[in-house]
């Protein structure tokens, strides 16, 4: 709806007096924010990176608390990031102070000390910035009513950074019991990334009604500058994190001010702090910042950026949301961004003001990536964004909550079942499932309900649950959360020195006294072992690099189609730099171009083995996964599979025996049981149940005074597991392991789309020998292995392979 001049001028003359003493004037999306919430409306605000989003977020509440001042807690903000609340924090108190308000601003997260917590819960400030896994705790205490009944705005920042994750599951949760116990709360969300704002506006609403929900869109900012990185005009055949550019990345910069230099995993982060020190002649600070390393270290490298002190940080998605870091003015991307909206938010960090066009510079790591690079580019100058695949809640995540709830007070089924509902995620949650969940908190299920320890909730004569003794809702509150990492060993400079943070603990267990590793920027060498801990010294040489689970982020389906209209764009091939150019052309004469919607599959004979490559566009974890049941289905044709690999672009597979007729091999028929034989078969589906587990609530990570170790987690997981995958393989958390196991673990929606088009489009090439196309996959790192009889490493020389690739005799 239009705004009129009254709803600005309705503001307090603290707040307009403080914008026009910096010679501001109120943005028109912060002024429909404010008219929203003296409507009482639910609204969310979609606008561009450093047009003011936090503090239109926030205008309304200072309003209000300038206007009705109360001393009780009037506006939670939300953020998916320690980091950012605290930086929101210091940029809010700033205007606060200089209008002289009696506003009290805090911030509570894991890091906040007990104490304060005691006492934020006691006498809880007026404002107070939190993260969903914070929120969920404190929803959790007995006196929850008291301190959250005087709610009346949540603040929902970044959302679109965990709306459709387990995170986003359980803030929901707490949103809705917010809501029960302050039932004029007002819901406002803030992002700069969203394509599809209806469903975030549901994702938003109470009861997912997403009409009760106002839309501001703000004015689009300055077009951001994307620039591609192509040393010396030449792009590598493989590779997947632009190492090879760390010269000219010194040299950009060396030009600049403060450059953020983005990665996408914390192995490459270190990886590429390594490499541009090596190049750094001039010595130029630089730091590193990734989710591992020790939250003392992190707000180190956080103020010394923030002061001006660092010239580049290399970073991951540690570094990706809302905050601003002053002075940015280059953004590098270090491998293909995977997403135009994962680009466009990193892009953002550069300026952070609105009217100023944001300088980016992505360093594709090989040929394909090349082609990723400029769909990303040119998606971003267009405007086009990813879509979010929104899913119903967890289970055990809902199992999580009941639990909650219960450790606050008593509840009856029925209220609790209809305040379920009412959260977006579980809205479509049938009576019976929440009563299958309602009855695992209780009990642990039919298997486990011998069990006292499993027994958290209690059905009393008056029909009320409640918890069935003080300890489980202290167990509850040490456990609470659904980022389950993998099990770690802290870090440490001698057994008295500071840590360096955390390495997962099955990449500590390869590791021998003497032997290096680089972390946090630095060599070190083991010393010794403790328990949690890893004693190192600083140390110099060839180290190992610590890899992390799931590290890897997977090609958006806009971007892979983007990708394959490159292929399928000659006019453009131009502008490509000209190794790139020739190499799609040779393509073109020797075999053929992946066309928009069909599956190109060839194959060839090479070196006395038979190669199939499939150019699937569906992402690394669908044609890994596809491999996997491709390589079962070669065995049983008798065509002696030896191996696969596949990247986000192909998936290739090598056997003794050749594909004469790939079609059959790619059928829908029996997927769906193939699949589940294959989830069973494989460490997935008991990763997944650890995971589920802990997060249900069935499995504890902590106890009081104590904290278990991953071993020690992983073999209480497995003999639960095994217990009810013999006795009740219809148990909720098996289900729920099923689901992410799927889901998750595999893209099982995207393979089942690229079955379908294998049967209806399928454009076979039999080949004389390998094609220019398929180079890059031959290429690829860390081939499986999949028989025990097929051990040969496939070893192929790169030049030689791109010749004899580019050859058209």
């Amino acid at each position: 709806m239009p705004i009129s001049l009254p709803v600005t001028a309705a503001l307090p003359p603290q707040i307009l007096d403080w914008f026009a003493t910096r010679d501001w004037s109120v943005r028109r999306h912060q002024a429909e924010m404010l008219a929203a919430a003296r409507a009482g409306d639910h609204a969310l605000l979609v606008a561009p990176t450093g047009a003011g989003k936090t503090l239109a977020g926030f205008l309304p509440s200072l309003a209000e608390l300038i206007e009705n001042p109360i001393d009780g807690l009037h506006t939670l903000y939300v953020s998916p990031l320690k980091a950012l609340a605290v930086d929101v924090q210091r940029n809010l108190l700033n205007p606060i102070n200089e209008m002289g308000l009696d506003i009290r601003v805090e911030t509570r997260t894991g890091d906040t000390p007990s104490d304060r917590k005691v006492r934020q819960r006691e006498r809880p400030p007026q404002m107070l910035l939190t993260t969903p896994e914070s929120l969920s705790l404190l929803v959790s205490y007995p006196d929850a009513a008291r301190m959250l009944g005087s709610l009346r705005t949540i603040i929902v920042d970044e959302v679109h950074a965990f709306a459709t994750s387990k995170r986003g599951d359980l803030l929901n949760l707490a949103m809705a019991r917010c809501q029960m116990l302050a039932p004029g709360l007002r819901r406002v969300g803030l992002s700069a990334t969203i394509a599809d704002p209806e469903a975030y506006q549901g994702w938003l609403a109470p009861d997912a009604d997403a009409g009760s929900v106002r839309l501001v869109v703000g004015d689009p900012g300055a077009e951001p500058h994307v620039h591609i990185l192509v040393p010396d005009d030449r792009i590598p055949w493989a590779g997947h994190n632009g190492r090879y550019a760390a010269a000219e990345v010194i040299k950009l910069i060396a030009n600049h001010k403060l450059t953020i230099v983005f990665v996408n995993t914390r192995a490459v982060a270190e990886l590429i702090f390594r490499d541009l020190w090596a190049e750094n002649v001039d010595s130029l600070p630089i730091g590193i910042h990734h989710g591992s390393l020790s939250p003392e270290a992190r707000r180190k490298v956080e103020a010394a950026m923030s002061s001006g002190r660092l010239r580049a940080i290399v970073a991951t998605a540690s570094l990706d949301l809302g905050i601003d870091w002053g002075d940015v003015d280059l953004v590098v991307q270090m491998g293909a961004p995977k997403g135009s909206s994962r680009l466009l938010q990193r892009i953002g960090r550069a300026n952070h003001r609105m009217d100023e066009a944001s300088e980016a510079v992505v360093v594709p790591g090989n040929r394909f990536e090349y082609l990723e690079s400029l769909a990303a580019r040119d998606a971003v100058e267009q405007g086009e964004l990813d879509h979010d695949i929104f899913r119903p809640g967890g289970l055990d995540v809902l199992a999580q909550h009941i639990m909650a709830c219960g450790s606050a007070a008593p509840f009856t089924a029925d209220a609790l079942f209809g305040e379920i509902r009412s959260s977006a995620p579980y809205a479509g949650l049938p009576r019976a499932e929440f009563d299958r969940t309602l009855g695992f908190v209780e009990s642990g299920g039919y298997s486990l309900r011998a069990y006292d320890r499993y027994k958290r909730l209690t059905l009393g004569v008056d029909g009320l649950y409640r918890v069935t003794h003080p300890r489980m809702a202290v167990q509850h509150r040490l456990n609470a959360g659904t980022i389950v990492e993998a099990a770690a060993l802290n870090v440490k400079l001698g057994r008295r020195g500071r840590s360096f943070g955390k390495v997962e603990e099955w990449f500590a267990s390869q590791l021998r006294l003497g032997d290096s590793f680089m972390f946090a920027g630095q060599v070190l060498e083991v010393t010794g072992f403790d328990g949690p801990d890893m004693f190192v010294k600083l140390s110099r040489g060839d180290p190992r690099v610590p890899t992390y689970v799931g590290g890897r982020m997977p090609l958006s389906t806009n971007l892979a189609t983007r990708v394959r209209g490159l292929f399928n764009t000659p006019e453009r091939w131009s502008e490509m730099p000209p190794d790139v150019h020739e190499w799609l052309s040779y393509q073109q004469l020797r075999s053929k171009l992946p066309g928009l919607d069909d599956l190109l599959v060839e194959t060839f004979e090479r070196e006395g083995k038979h190669f199939m490559v499939a150019y699937g566009f569906e992402g690394r974890n669908a044609h890994q996964t596809l491999g996997m049941l491709m390589t079962q289905r070669m065995e049983a044709a008798g065509l002696q599979p030896l191996g696969f690999v596949g990247s986000d672009y192909i998936l290739a597979t090598w056997s003794l025996k050749p594909v004469l007729d790939p079609k059959p091999l790619f059928s829908p028929d029996i997927f769906e049981e193939e699949l589940s034989e294959w989830i069973a078969a494989t460490p997935f589906l008991r990763r997944a149940f650890r995971e589920v587990a802990v997060i249900g609530g069935l499995i504890d990570r902590q106890h009081p005074g104590q904290h278990k170790t991953g071993k020690q987690v992983t073999f209480s997981s497995d003999l639960i597991y095994d217990v009810l995958r013999r006795h009740e393989p219809d148990h909720l958390l098996l289900t729920a392991a099923w689901s992410d196991a799927r889901s998750k673990l595999t893209d099982i929606d995207r393979l089942g789309a690229l079955l379908e088009r294998a049967q209806t489009s399928m454009v076979h090439m039999k080949l004389a020998r390998v094609s220019p196309l398929a180079v890059p996959v031959l290429l690829e790192a860390g081939r499986e292995r999949v028989f025990g009889g097929a051990d040969e490493a496939l070893l192929i020389e790169a030049d030689a392979l791109a010749a004899e690739a580019m050859r058209l005799d």
